[in-house]
């Protein structure tokens, strides 16, 4: 289940091969020499015998010293001619730069990017970005605005023009739900707004039995409210309450889907929760307002809204303090433990298991029974809920607690489908925790919405659109040079021995490669199928979005008892990301990636391979980072490499979470062991990326370089990776990044990787002990 993805991190390779020459000047023509074609003795014209001389008169004199101006002039001026001849003749026959329409904008793009006034070798990111943050602002709505931004804009523009044209040109039934589904976010005829809160409450009322913050949802009850069935409920509108329950693969066993439970339960990053205080925090005081100006919108009274939403922020407290941090979650075999239901059972006793399964089963044909195996990752987190439930469970005034709880979490998930009033009620909290309280266009907003919801309906719009037909070819013959690359390297690790190194050959073999988009969305009746289960209407926003969770839900369900869909995507078509599946052993590259600047057949390959060859190669060394290494060539999770090996991996692994570790944003450290995956990821992919680079040139000569850059295409090589990743941010999501994305701020993703590589310093001169080449360099892969 896992997928490991690039963030912000996507389309032709060019064909064209371009020999690099420099402008020398042939034999005999330089300035200053004997043109060519011209034989004189200079003898002749300039020694006259004296006595000669005095014979002539004054006038034969003048004509004479006219006669040797007009000679001299003469001589000058072919020397002149035949030398600018000579010059231009090889000026048009050898070019100097790439001077295609392509080339002009990828430099002039880079230009814009630089700031020169930085040395390279000290800051290679305020070098290659500097530029690119001074005049790129961060729009409206933004807290983080970089390469991946814009483009995601680009694309969000092609989708909006695409399914804002008339219902007769959708394919299928599928795009006219999207397309229904998009104007019900629009909301053109101002329904949303007429209903208020109704809809909410309803929900509240019909499905989960009331509320106890509003009598308007409905009276609550603890002497007769059922815990067991309100989680159920819950849970199978696919909302992850105290827990995460559903259907994945076996990681022990990729040819299987299996039941699975996981620790959840928090509305807020962890670290915002560990010893706080709720008066004297900024982050929790300000989710505490929120809480409840919502829950007054639904119908309570502030004050006693106010006191028990403090409770519920107590709980959730007590809730982060038993949840296991994420960077001490990085080893798969000591989170797998297979159990059976009755297992379970006896562990975790705060619900019947057995009956939770088969409700979250209901509307599928399988019902299990206490045999039934599954995957719990989190045993000890459920083992500690379950004694705080049990407690809570005793008296009334903590069932209200927990109530309260239970139905926030859904609430907080459905408000943005509300009318303004819910909208406005975020602002402060949104700018507490992102720094800015601005919105995106409507149209916007409900295109990403659309995208989330129906994406494939809505990519197969896109990829019309933009896909080009050449594009998937080409993708997976750079894909193809990376992995030759990343082999190539294995012999030079010395950490590795022969058996392992053999293995990771054989596993690198074997991903799966998907680019583009999934076949079934250009076939109308397959993508029919897709969304078959899923009922849109129009002017029915909330509605079709509980309709949506419902169906998303019953998805995952209906996977028990088949084997897992190797050809399923985890991303749309539109997306600009990439991702690695474990269990799959493929790596995803959708249509929305696969463009400037990550990628144009147009522009020189040192870009191209700097672009997106590095996400490509980020991809294929997630394999083999400290949780992919754990999966075999098939997406089992079990031990495949000598323990030696193992142990020298992990010594240099500790060398690279040691190195993040001493970065900072702000006044904020890099989480050095959270961040370790994807920086093995940049660092293995950057090199496999320059020597699959390499390989090309050796193939198709050198490419002329760029005009008004002053860079060989093996320095434009690095400012291709580093330009993915220039980025403004807030100081309020950059403390978000720190404490949460397993990810590392995009500064540090191009100092941290390129201070890594012997390559980046040879290519840019950089002297031994500069910032950008120290001594001592991390090297996993």
């Amino acid at each position: 289940m896992k997928a490991i993805p690039l963030r912000e991190v996507s389309s032709d390779m060019s064909s064209q091969k371009y020999k690099r020459t420099n402008f020398v000047d042939d034999e005999g023509s330089s300035e200053g020499g004997t043109p060519p074609g011209v034989t004189y003795n200079p003898e002749i014209v300039f020694k006259v015998g004296t006595s000669m001389w005095q014979d002539r008169t004054i006038l034969e004199r003048l004509f004479a010293i006219l006669l040797l101006a007009l000679t001299l002039i003469v001589v000058i001026l072919a020397i002149i001619l035949a030398t600018k001849h000579d010059k231009i003749q090889q000026l048009t026959s050898k070019k100097e730069y790439c001077l295609t329409p392509a080339c002009i904008t990828a430099a002039s793009a880079l230009v814009n990017s630089m700031d020169r006034s930085v040395d390279p070798c000290e800051d290679f990111y305020q070098y290659t970005c500097g530029g690119w943050i001074k005049y790129h602002p961060m729009p409206q709505g933004y807290s983080t605005w970089g390469t991946f931004g814009v483009l995601w804009k680009q694309n969000q523009l092609v989708m909006k023009n695409e399914i804002e044209k008339p219902m007769s040109d959708m394919k299928c039934e599928a795009e006219r739900k999207a397309k229904m589904y998009y104007e019900s976010c629009l909301d053109k005829n101002e329904t949303i707004q007429e209903l208020g809160a109704q809809p909410l409450l309803n929900f509240i009322r019909d499905k989960l039995g009331g509320w106890s913050i509003s009598d308007r949802a409905g009276p609550f009850d603890p002497s007769n409210w059922n815990f067991q069935d309100l989680l159920t409920k819950i849970h199978r509108f696919n909302h992850a309450t105290l827990f995460a329950g559903g259907v994945g693969g076996d990681d022990k066993n990729s040819s299987r889907n299996i039941l699975q439970v996981e620790q959840g339960g928090l509305d807020l990053q962890r670290d915002y929760y560990i010893n706080k205080t709720i008066d004297d925090d900024k982050y929790l005081s300000a989710y505490l307002k929120y809480m409840t100006d919502i829950g007054v919108l639904l119908g309570g009274e502030r004050n006693a809204t106010e006191e028990h939403f403090r409770d519920v922020l107590l709980f959730e407290q007590s809730l982060a303090e038993v949840t296991t941090p994420s960077e001490e979650r990085r080893d798969e075999e000591k989170l797998y433990h297979k159990m059976t239901v009755a297992e379970l059972q006896e562990k975790v006793p705060f619900l019947n298991w057995l009956n939770y399964f088969n409700d979250m089963l209901l509307d599928t044909r399988v019902q299990i029974d206490q045999s039934e195996e599954l995957v719990v990752f989190a045993p000890e987190y459920l083992g500690n809920v379950s004694m705080m439930i049990t407690e809570m469970l005793k008296n009334d005034t903590q069932k209200r607690v927990l109530h309260t709880y239970m139905v926030w979490g859904i609430i907080k998930s459905l408000t943005s489908y509300l009318s303004k009033d819910f909208k406005d009620a975020s602002k402060d909290l949104i700018k507490v925790f992102s720094g800015t309280t601005g919105e995106e266009e409507k149209w916007r907003t409900c295109i990403s919405d659309t995208d989330d919801k129906l994406g494939f309906g809505l990519g197969a719009m896109f990829v019309r659109a933009t896909f080009d037909g050449n594009s998937k070819e080409k993708a997976t013959e750079m894909i193809g040079q990376i992995k030759r690359a990343f082999k190539a390297n294995l012999p030079n690790l010395k950490w590795m021995d022969a058996a392992t190194r053999k293995a990771a050959r054989e596993k690198a073999d074997a991903v799966i490669d998907m680019i583009g988009f999934p076949k079934f969305i250009m076939d109308p009746k397959k993508l029919d199928e897709r969304y078959e289960k899923l009922d849109i209407a129009p002017d029915e926003y909330f509605q079709n979005n509980l309709n949506n969770m419902r169906y998303s839900f019953n998805r995952n369900m209906e996977k028990l008892r088949k084997p897992p869909d190797k050809t399923s995507w985890g991303m749309t078509p539109p997306t600009v990301n990439a991702y690695y599946t474990p269990q799959k052993n493929e790596i995803v590259f959708p249509a929305g990636i696969l463009q400037t600047p990550f990628y144009d057949q147009n522009y020189p390959q040192s870009l191209n391979f700097g672009g997106m060859g590095v996400v490509m190669g980020h991809e294929l060394t997630h394999g083999f980072d400290d949780q992919g290494r754990e999966y075999d060539k098939n997406g089992n999770l079990r031990p495949w490499w000598n323990k030696e090996s193992v142990t020298k991996f992990k010594n240099a692994t500790k060398c690279m979470e040691n190195q993040y570790s001493s970065y900072k944003l702000g006044d904020e450290n890099v989480k050095g062991k959270q961040t370790l995956g994807e920086n093995i990821a940049d660092n293995g992919g950057l090199k496999s990326a320059y020597n699959a680079y390499m390989d090309w040139v050796s193939n198709n000569g050198e490419e002329l370089p760029l005009p008004g850059v002053n860079l060989t295409q093996k320095q434009l090589f690095f400012m291709g990776f580093a330009q993915v990743w220039c980025t403004t941010s807030t100081a309020e999501a950059d403390h978000e990044t720190i404490i949460g994305d397993p990810h590392s701020p995009g500064k540090f993703r191009v100092i941290g990787t390129l201070s890594n590589s012997r390559d980046f310093s040879e290519q840019f001169n950089c002297k031994k002990d500069a910032p950008m080449n120290p001594q001592k360099k991390c090297e996993v892969w």
